[in-house]
Protein backbone atom coordinates (compact mmCIF):
# COMPACT_ATOMS: atom_id res chain seq x y z
CA UNK A 1 0.00 0.00 0.00
CA UNK A 2 1.80 3.21 -0.93
CA UNK A 3 -0.48 5.91 0.44
CA UNK A 4 2.10 8.47 1.00
CA UNK A 5 2.24 8.63 -3.23
CA UNK A 6 -1.17 9.47 -2.75
CA UNK A 7 -0.75 12.35 -0.27
CA UNK A 8 2.10 13.68 -1.45
CA UNK A 9 0.26 14.20 -5.08
CA UNK A 10 -2.52 15.94 -3.32
CA UNK A 11 0.17 18.54 -2.28
CA UNK A 12 1.89 18.61 -5.44
CA UNK A 13 -0.95 19.25 -7.55
CA UNK A 14 -1.57 22.27 -5.56
CA UNK A 15 1.49 23.40 -6.50
CA UNK A 16 1.46 22.82 -9.87
CA UNK A 17 1.28 26.00 -12.08
CA UNK A 18 0.35 24.78 -15.64
CA UNK A 19 -2.04 21.74 -16.46
CA UNK A 20 0.69 19.56 -17.87
CA UNK A 21 2.33 18.94 -14.75
CA UNK A 22 -1.09 18.57 -12.85
CA UNK A 23 -1.15 15.24 -15.60
CA UNK A 24 2.32 14.77 -15.57
CA UNK A 25 2.32 13.80 -11.35
CA UNK A 26 -0.82 12.06 -11.72
CA UNK A 27 0.12 9.65 -14.21
CA UNK A 28 2.97 8.84 -12.43
CA UNK A 29 1.13 7.90 -9.50
CA UNK A 30 -1.48 5.98 -11.71
CA UNK A 31 1.97 3.60 -13.12
CA UNK A 32 3.24 2.98 -9.64
CA UNK A 33 -0.19 1.68 -9.10
CA UNK A 34 -0.21 -0.51 -12.64
CA UNK A 35 -3.34 1.89 -13.74
CA UNK A 36 -2.18 2.27 -17.77
CA UNK A 37 -5.23 3.77 -18.11
CA UNK A 38 -7.33 6.57 -17.28
CA UNK A 39 -9.81 9.42 -18.19
CA UNK A 40 -10.41 13.05 -16.21
CA UNK A 41 -13.74 13.71 -17.65
CA UNK A 42 -16.42 16.54 -17.29
CA UNK A 43 -19.86 15.33 -17.12
CA UNK A 44 -21.76 15.29 -20.88
CA UNK A 45 -24.09 17.76 -21.23
CA UNK A 46 -26.39 18.11 -24.50
CA UNK A 47 -25.31 19.33 -27.82
CA UNK A 48 -21.69 19.22 -26.14
CA UNK A 49 -18.19 17.70 -28.10
CA UNK A 50 -17.10 14.99 -27.21
CA UNK A 51 -13.98 16.25 -27.10
CA UNK A 52 -14.07 19.20 -24.91
CA UNK A 53 -15.19 16.81 -22.05
CA UNK A 54 -11.51 15.42 -21.86
CA UNK A 55 -9.52 17.05 -19.46
CA UNK A 56 -6.88 14.48 -19.50
CA UNK A 57 -6.77 10.46 -20.25
CA UNK A 58 -4.81 7.75 -22.13
CA UNK A 59 -6.35 4.32 -23.24
CA UNK A 60 -5.01 1.61 -25.56
CA UNK A 61 -4.67 2.32 -28.92
CA UNK A 62 -7.73 0.93 -30.59
CA UNK A 63 -10.17 0.76 -28.05
CA UNK A 64 -12.15 4.60 -28.45
CA UNK A 65 -12.43 3.68 -32.06
CA UNK A 66 -14.18 -0.08 -31.45
CA UNK A 67 -16.31 2.02 -28.47
CA UNK A 68 -17.00 4.46 -31.26
CA UNK A 69 -17.90 2.29 -33.55
CA UNK A 70 -19.88 0.07 -32.18
CA UNK A 71 -21.74 2.65 -30.01
CA UNK A 72 -20.93 1.64 -26.37
CA UNK A 73 -21.46 4.95 -24.96
CA UNK A 74 -25.35 3.98 -25.28
CA UNK A 75 -25.42 0.68 -23.32
CA UNK A 76 -22.17 1.32 -21.58
CA UNK A 77 -22.47 0.50 -17.57
CA UNK A 78 -20.12 2.17 -16.04
CA UNK A 79 -21.58 5.05 -17.38
CA UNK A 80 -24.92 4.16 -16.49
CA UNK A 81 -24.48 3.16 -12.96
CA UNK A 82 -22.14 6.60 -12.78
CA UNK A 83 -25.42 8.77 -13.23
CA UNK A 84 -27.01 6.82 -10.30
CA UNK A 85 -23.54 6.50 -7.80
CA UNK A 86 -22.65 8.94 -4.59
CA UNK A 87 -19.39 6.99 -3.83
CA UNK A 88 -16.61 5.37 -6.31
CA UNK A 89 -17.06 2.19 -7.81
CA UNK A 90 -15.12 -1.27 -9.65
CA UNK A 91 -16.41 -1.22 -13.22
CA UNK A 92 -16.67 -5.26 -13.06
CA UNK A 93 -19.45 -4.40 -9.85
CA UNK A 94 -21.98 -2.48 -12.76
CA UNK A 95 -22.97 -5.48 -14.88
CA UNK A 96 -24.85 -6.86 -11.31
CA UNK A 97 -26.69 -4.06 -10.69
CA UNK A 98 -28.81 -4.61 -14.99
CA UNK A 99 -29.26 -7.91 -14.12
CA UNK A 100 -32.61 -7.11 -15.58
CA UNK A 101 -31.75 -4.87 -18.66
CA UNK A 102 -32.79 -5.64 -21.73
CA UNK A 103 -29.32 -4.73 -23.14
CA UNK A 104 -27.68 -6.89 -20.44
CA UNK A 105 -25.87 -9.07 -23.50
CA UNK A 106 -24.57 -5.85 -25.29
CA UNK A 107 -23.35 -5.03 -22.03
CA UNK A 108 -21.69 -8.49 -21.25
CA UNK A 109 -20.04 -8.09 -25.04
CA UNK A 110 -18.86 -4.56 -24.57
CA UNK A 111 -16.96 -5.55 -21.00
CA UNK A 112 -15.31 -8.80 -23.04
CA UNK A 113 -14.18 -6.46 -25.70
CA UNK A 114 -12.25 -3.88 -23.13
CA UNK A 115 -10.75 -6.87 -21.64
CA UNK A 116 -9.58 -8.05 -25.13
CA UNK A 117 -7.91 -4.29 -25.69
CA UNK A 118 -6.21 -4.76 -21.58
CA UNK A 119 -8.70 -2.87 -19.40
CA UNK A 120 -9.42 -5.74 -17.25
CA UNK A 121 -11.24 -4.21 -14.75
CA UNK A 122 -10.99 -0.45 -12.76
CA UNK A 123 -12.32 1.84 -10.59
CA UNK A 124 -14.53 5.29 -11.03
CA UNK A 125 -14.56 8.46 -9.31
CA UNK A 126 -17.62 10.46 -9.50
CA UNK A 127 -16.95 14.19 -8.70
CA UNK A 128 -19.88 15.98 -7.14
CA UNK A 129 -20.52 19.50 -6.98
CA UNK A 130 -23.54 22.06 -5.63
CA UNK A 131 -25.67 21.21 -8.83
CA UNK A 132 -25.18 17.77 -9.26
CA UNK A 133 -22.64 15.43 -10.77
CA UNK A 134 -19.77 17.14 -12.42
CA UNK A 135 -17.55 14.66 -14.08
CA UNK A 136 -15.49 11.79 -12.94
CA UNK A 137 -12.19 10.05 -13.19
CA UNK A 138 -11.70 6.27 -14.34
CA UNK A 139 -8.39 4.38 -13.81
CA UNK A 140 -8.29 0.68 -14.86
CA UNK A 141 -5.96 -1.12 -17.01
CA UNK A 142 -4.52 -4.79 -14.63
CA UNK A 143 -6.58 -5.70 -12.00
CA UNK A 144 -5.84 -3.67 -8.72
CA UNK A 145 -7.16 -4.53 -5.33
CA UNK A 146 -7.54 -0.92 -3.44
CA UNK A 147 -8.08 -1.02 0.42
CA UNK A 148 -10.75 1.42 1.41
CA UNK A 149 -8.17 3.96 2.30
CA UNK A 150 -6.64 4.00 -0.85
CA UNK A 151 -9.87 4.36 -2.69
CA UNK A 152 -10.90 7.75 -0.35
CA UNK A 153 -7.44 8.85 -0.95
CA UNK A 154 -7.97 8.21 -5.12
CA UNK A 155 -11.08 9.76 -4.46
CA UNK A 156 -9.58 13.23 -2.94
CA UNK A 157 -7.00 12.88 -6.10
CA UNK A 158 -9.69 12.76 -8.81
CA UNK A 159 -11.50 15.66 -7.28
CA UNK A 160 -8.02 17.79 -6.51
CA UNK A 161 -7.35 16.80 -10.50
CA UNK A 162 -10.70 18.53 -11.70
CA UNK A 163 -10.51 20.89 -10.00
CA UNK A 164 -7.51 22.05 -10.58
CA UNK A 165 -6.98 21.21 -14.10
CA UNK A 166 -9.89 23.84 -14.40
CA UNK A 167 -8.74 26.38 -12.36
CA UNK A 168 -5.64 26.30 -14.46
CA UNK A 169 -8.06 26.57 -17.23
CA UNK A 170 -9.89 29.63 -16.09
CA UNK A 171 -13.16 27.43 -15.86
CA UNK A 172 -13.80 26.36 -12.30
CA UNK A 173 -15.93 29.54 -11.15
CA UNK A 174 -18.18 28.82 -14.49
CA UNK A 175 -18.50 25.45 -13.35
CA UNK A 176 -18.99 26.05 -9.54
CA UNK A 177 -21.75 28.47 -10.14
CA UNK A 178 -23.55 26.65 -12.67
CA UNK A 179 -27.26 27.02 -13.00
CA UNK A 180 -29.43 27.89 -10.17
CA UNK A 181 -32.35 25.20 -9.76
CA UNK A 182 -34.93 25.00 -7.23
CA UNK A 183 -34.96 21.58 -5.77
CA UNK A 184 -37.56 22.40 -2.82
CA UNK A 185 -40.49 20.47 -3.36
CA UNK A 186 -44.07 20.13 -2.37
CA UNK A 187 -45.10 16.64 -0.64
CA UNK A 188 -47.22 16.33 -3.20
CA UNK A 189 -44.54 17.30 -5.62
CA UNK A 190 -42.68 14.66 -4.52
CA UNK A 191 -45.09 11.95 -4.06
CA UNK A 192 -45.74 12.46 -8.03
CA UNK A 193 -42.09 12.35 -8.56
CA UNK A 194 -41.58 9.25 -6.62
CA UNK A 195 -44.10 7.90 -8.69
CA UNK A 196 -42.76 9.10 -12.21
CA UNK A 197 -39.65 7.68 -11.13
CA UNK A 198 -41.37 4.22 -10.73
CA UNK A 199 -42.05 4.43 -14.66
CA UNK A 200 -46.17 5.26 -13.87
CA UNK A 201 -48.10 7.62 -16.30
CA UNK A 202 -50.06 10.20 -15.52
CA UNK A 203 -53.26 8.48 -15.24
CA UNK A 204 -52.07 5.70 -13.55
CA UNK A 205 -50.39 8.34 -10.58
CA UNK A 206 -54.11 10.12 -10.49
CA UNK A 207 -55.32 7.02 -9.86
CA UNK A 208 -52.97 6.34 -6.59
CA UNK A 209 -53.76 9.77 -5.40
CA UNK A 210 -57.32 10.36 -5.89
CA UNK A 211 -56.76 13.37 -8.55
CA UNK A 212 -57.46 14.29 -12.32
CA UNK A 213 -54.66 13.37 -14.44
CA UNK A 214 -54.53 17.03 -16.02
CA UNK A 215 -53.69 17.72 -12.27
CA UNK A 216 -51.23 15.72 -12.28
CA UNK A 217 -49.85 16.85 -15.16
CA UNK A 218 -49.42 20.04 -13.62
CA UNK A 219 -47.38 18.84 -10.80
CA UNK A 220 -45.66 17.51 -13.34
CA UNK A 221 -45.26 21.04 -15.35
CA UNK A 222 -43.73 22.29 -12.20
CA UNK A 223 -41.38 19.88 -10.98
CA UNK A 224 -40.17 20.72 -14.94
CA UNK A 225 -39.76 23.86 -14.09
CA UNK A 226 -38.24 23.74 -11.36
CA UNK A 227 -35.56 21.24 -12.21
CA UNK A 228 -35.31 22.84 -15.40
CA UNK A 229 -35.87 19.70 -17.27
CA UNK A 230 -36.40 18.98 -21.28
CA UNK A 231 -39.05 16.21 -20.38
CA UNK A 232 -40.31 13.33 -18.26
CA UNK A 233 -36.93 11.15 -18.68
CA UNK A 234 -34.93 14.42 -18.09
CA UNK A 235 -36.72 14.91 -14.55
CA UNK A 236 -36.14 11.56 -13.32
CA UNK A 237 -32.53 12.04 -14.45
CA UNK A 238 -31.89 15.06 -13.04
CA UNK A 239 -33.80 13.87 -9.45
CA UNK A 240 -31.34 11.23 -9.49
CA UNK A 241 -28.00 13.78 -9.72
CA UNK A 242 -29.80 15.82 -7.10
CA UNK A 243 -30.54 13.41 -4.78
CA UNK A 244 -34.24 13.88 -4.63
CA UNK A 245 -34.89 10.24 -5.36
CA UNK A 246 -32.93 7.35 -4.75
Amino acid sequence: MNIHSLIQLLVVMEECKVAENVVAELERVLRSYKFDFYGLLRQPKPNTDPMSLVLAGRWPEKWPLVYIAKKYVLIDPTIRFLARAQRPFRWRDTIAAFRADPHRRRMEQMMVDARSHGLLDGYIFPIHGRNGLLGNMTIGGSVVDLSPIEIALFEAVAKKAFWRMLELKGEAEALEAGSVVDTQMTRREMEVLNYLADGMTSIEISKLLKISNHTVDWYMNGIQDKLKAKNRQHIVALAFRYGLIS
